[in-house]
């Protein structure tokens, strides 16, 4: 009987390590979480200890499974740090679609780098990443990580579900603070999914999320932060790069920012502030000398690319910017704010969501929000926004990165949450002038004059900036519906006074109109087709929306080739709706000659899924008319 124990023991050893092995087979996921995902999170348990004002913990155990590449972003397996940021541990464990362990990636298999290459401004600012090549699909990550940190004026959003095209099995937050830390939270879109809550007191609070199934992204869809279930989290009583704070509003908020963060920052060398005094001369207007710095920060210094958090929340010092002539954009804000101060003319440190996607700091949580900064000049009972991160940007334009949001000034006196500037749908302009011909055998040759204003100008003044190839590919891209089509002489004019691009383009293209027998027939419209796309969605689920509108005006001459006479023509037409207006004309001229008229106005807005199929059928009806087709019959 002895002799049976060893192998008795190895039997048994055998099972739990196989079980242990096991732990996470695909099979055992739900085919309701599998439908519409590329990702399935079996279960992400974050643990948040804050110690003290000046102490946060924070533990993160992920266990996700990439369905197929698709999915491999959802893997987020990395973590930032710094002098007040610690990475105590991080590892990874990598499973086959049956559950069987099949790699241990440690702490020295994972990727280690600065935030930016070529730089010494940001060497102190790291972040460690997993860098996994899968071998085949479906495959589990099991990620594990510590990270300690001194900042606690910024705590974690808790997101159960991060994207579209993924599920969750099982999310689970757990957080312990001191009660005299003032800890608040606020709760969105929780109501349409199964979380609970099964702890809050005034030390401790826990959710758990259960079976978020995948969602499709539908064209137009709002961002998925303004549809899934988040977690805002602050303190009254914190502490941000080794400085305590305390903030119950936006005033005191701002007022702290600018004694504690930015204090000191601003000094420059004697001599840079005699020449930028030299530059300016005996202009005595706020907003005009406050161009002319803009002018030379534009042409002194580059941008480099590091999210407000990231390189740290303090800037560095302006006279380091002016040493080295790089920074990032609170770097940059800084500099541009000394040189301004150098010359009295007064301005703000300014903090916000930078994205083509409009969001809003959340007027009603006081706490560390953002991921940008540009500068504010009060200018009245208003205020010109800088872009300071932007070489060729006009003097106060906003464009479509920081336009039409809620953001924080901070003030000497204190924080104030102010709206930029709103582009409206009316001012964004593009009008269209232009002429073509068409001769006997097709063949189509023009030119067109494009004038962009409000923010259209940001869509196409980054045209000036194409290399040959790309504007090439760019134009074509642009005028796709003209097969065979050949680029003449291109001309830009950018106006960044008035905020006015002029583009003027000469044209050609083989066959453009096609001939059958003694008939030609071609699309009217060859200069600014609405491509129509609008994807018909069954059963859409989510609401949809129109970020910004516009206001395009054509008009086009059009020389019909000799010997031809019309047999159709396609009649006006006028579309009028809670989506836009959108109107054509069609004038016979002496000569051979028609003048095209085309105007399309199209409203922003947030509308619910249900008006989807209305807007689609709107839009269907602008592109048909667009392609409407002129019927010429060839003299015999």
């Amino acid at each position: 009987m002895k002799s049976q124990v060893p192998v008795l023991l190895f039997f048994l050893f055998s099972i739990v390590s196989s079980a242990q092995k096991s732990q996470y087979p695909t099979a055992t996921i739900a085919d309701s979480l599998k439908e519409n995902a590329n990702a399935v999170v079996r279960l992400n348990q974050i643990d948040i200890v804050i110690n003290s004002q000046r102490s946060m913990n924070c533990k993160e155990r992920k266990v996700i499974t990439i369905l197929n590449s698709n999915g491999l972003d959802a893997i987020d397996a990395y973590e930032y740090y710094d002098k007040t940021t610690v990475v105590k541990s991080i590892e990874a464990i990598i499973f086959d679609a049956a559950g069987n362990e099949i790699k241990k990636i440690k702490r020295k298999d994972f990727r280690d780098q600065s935030v930016v290459d070529g730089g010494t401004l940001f060497s102190d600012n790291r972040y460690i990443f997993l860098d996994y090549i899968p071998i085949s699909y479906p495959f589990t990550v099991e990620y594990l990580s510590e990270v300690q940190t001194s900042n606690t004026a910024f705590i974690p959003q808790w997101m159960p579900i991060r994207n579209y095209y993924m599920s969750v099995e099982k999310s689970v937050l757990n957080i312990t603070y001191l009660s005299n830390l003032g800890f608040k939270k606020k709760e969105f879109h929780f109501s349409d999914f199964n979380i609970k809550k099964v702890l809050d007191t005034d030390t401790q609070l826990s959710y758990v999320a259960t079976s978020i199934l995948a969602q499709k992204h539908e064209d137009l869809s709002p961002s998925f932060k303004d549809l899934f279930p988040r977690l805002m989290m602050g303190l009254e009583h914190f502490n941000l790069e080794g400085i305590d704070g305390t903030a119950t509003n936006w005033t005191d908020f701002g007022k702290w920012y600018s004694d504690k963060i930015l204090s000191g920052t601003v000094d420059l060398p004697e001599e840079t502030k005699i020449k930028i005094k030299e530059v300016v001369g005996e202009e005595k207007d706020t907003v005009k000398k406050a161009k002319l710095v803009y002018d030379f920060v534009q042409r002194k210094s580059r941008y480099v690319s590091i999210q407000v958090g990231i390189g740290g929340w303090k800037p560095m010092q302006a006279s380091d910017v002016d040493r080295l002539g790089y920074g990032d954009c609170k770097a940059l804000t800084n500099y541009t704010k000394a040189l301004l101060h150098a010359v009295d003319v007064p301005s703000y440190n300014t903090i916000l969501y930078g994205d083509s996607y409009k969001t809003n700091i959340e007027s009603d949580f006081v706490s560390m929000q953002g991921n940008h900064m540009i500068l504010s000049i009060p200018n009245g009972n208003r205020y010109t926004w800088l872009e300071c991160t932007s070489q060729d940007d006009p003097f106060g334009y906003q464009g479509t990165f920081t336009d039409d949001r809620d953001v924080l000034v901070i003030k000497p006196g204190g924080g104030e949450i102010v709206k930029t500037n709103v582009y409206e749908d009316k001012g964004n302009i593009q009008t269209d002038k232009g002429r073509y011909s068409i001769d006997e055998n097709g063949h189509f040759s023009g030119a067109i004059t494009i004038i962009s204003e409000g923010s259209q100008y940001s869509l196409k003044a980054r045209v000036e900036t194409l290399q040959p190839t790309e504007k090439e590919a760019h134009y074509k891209k642009y005028w796709n519906n003209i097969n065979n089509l050949k680029l003449g002489k291109i001309t830009f004019a950018n106006d960044k006074q008035d905020i006015r691009f002029t583009e003027d383009v000469q044209v050609s293209a083989t066959s453009y109109g096609v001939i059958s027998a003694n008939k030609m027939i071609f699309v009217v419209d060859a200069f600014n087709q609405s491509s129509g796309n609008v994807k018909r969605i069954r059963n859409r689920k989510t609401p949809f929306q129109i970020q910004r509108g516009y206001n395009d005006t054509d008009e086009i001459e059009i020389k019909l080739p000799a010997g031809f006479t019309i047999e159709f023509l396609p009649s006006n037409f006028e579309l009028k709706g809670k989506f836009g207006d959108y109107k054509t004309e069609i004038i016979k001229n002496e000569n051979n000659k028609l003048t095209y008229k085309r105007s399309m106005f199209l409203n922003k807005g947030k509308y619910s899924n249900k008006e989807y199929d209305e807007y689609r059928i709107f839009m269907e009806q602008v592109a048909k008319n667009d392609n409407a087709k002129i019927i010429l019959t060839k003299n015999l």
